[in-house]
């Protein structure tokens, strides 16, 4: 097969290992890529002359004059390498005749960072590692908690809340689940409930919701007021679903726990970033690093061998399906 008889497709914002894979993978799906590092922008949409669909990455906001340059550009279809949308406006896009699509890829890889991440909470891991990196070896002054002994929430129980309530029920804990469609599986491990009793009953609370307009500070200061006293957030969702500004006086007043989170409101320009040697705009970014019962990582749950091979290959897929005119089926 000739250059000319394969599709062009233009893949935005491509780490090293994600070009990697592109460029593995692309003979097998007949696709000629055009690979770059750059994020997609408005000065960057010449990059996509030739290609009808292109591939993004969550990392970089589009915005409406981005959309409109990609327009003029002759594309018509953005697949993002992610499963949530809110760094684009899907309507917008569609309004200039552009569909968006996310893509698919395992669950397992951001459930078990999130099984990582509770376990870290109940066991109050940062604050240990901290000590012994400063050779302080004594035990702590707060015992750690068993999950068996613990009422877990899981709010939103998609592909992901439900690979985490798989894992769950492996440590014999009551386990209550909210989602705006529960599913109708049978399953007399979990207990699925209205969202203010699953926040008033649980001892720690797991997030994996999509972020929409519906969703925004899902958990804003009401909500996260009714929690319980010493509760525990795990987010590995969206930083949008929770007020930050609130949980920090939450987390700073003692009354709850603790949090563990891999997504931050403001995390923009910041996560995947050097910045040791620039400031950091997010100032409740930085008090919860500050805090010893709030742990942070950069967006990187999802980050595996296998998600990412998933990704690219559900990306060429998504743009191929739509060159072929079976997008809707």
């Amino acid at each position: 097969m000739t250059h000319s008889e394969k599709t062009r497709i233009t893949i935005y914002g491509c780490g090293p290992d994600e070009a990697a894979q592109f460029r593995e993978l692309a003979p097998s799906f007949g696709v000629l890529p055009v690979i770059t590092d750059t994020a997609v922008s408005e000065a960057s949409s010449e990059l996509a002359s030739g290609s009808r669909c292109i591939s993004i990455s969550h990392k970089t906001p589009v915005t409406p004059a981005t959309l409109h340059a990609l327009r003029a550009a002759g594309v018509r279809y953005i697949s993002t390498r992610s499963i949530g949308y809110n760094h684009i406006d899907v309507e917008y896009a569609g309004s200039l005749g552009i569909l968006v699509e996310n893509v698919s890829y395992s669950p397992d890889s951001v459930a078990d960072y999130t099984l990582m991440l509770i376990l870290m909470a109940v066991r109050g891991a940062k604050s240990i590692v901290r000590r012994t990196d400063a050779h302080d070896y004594r035990l702590s002054e707060v015992r750690g908690r068993e999950l068996r002994d613990l009422t877990v929430g899981v709010v939103g129980t998609g592909r992901i809340g439900a690979a985490v309530l798989d894992r769950l029920r492996g440590f014999g804990c009551r386990i209550l689940a909210h989602d705006t469609r529960p599913t109708d599986r049978p399953d007399t491990a979990v207990e699925y409930v209205l969202l203010d009793e699953l926040l008033r009953q649980s001892d720690l609370v797991t997030l994996h919701a999509l972020l929409t307009t519906a969703t925004h500070h899902l958990l804003d200061r009401q909500r996260l007021a009714r929690m319980k006293d010493g509760a525990l957030i795990i987010n590995t969702g969206r930083g949008g679903l929770i007020e930050t500004e609130a949980l920090v006086d939450e987390l700073e007043s003692g009354r709850l726990g603790g949090a563990a989170l891999d997504v931050v409101e403001g995390e923009e320009g910041v996560f995947y970033a050097d910045c040791r040697n620039r400031p950091i705009a997010s100032k409740a970014l930085l008090r919860l690093q500050e805090l010893p019962n709030a742990l942070i990582t950069p967006h990187t749950a999802y980050f595996t061998d296998r998600a990412l091979r998933d990704t690219v290959e559900n990306s060429f897929i998504n743009c191929l399906t739509f060159e072929s005119g079976n997008q809707y089926g």
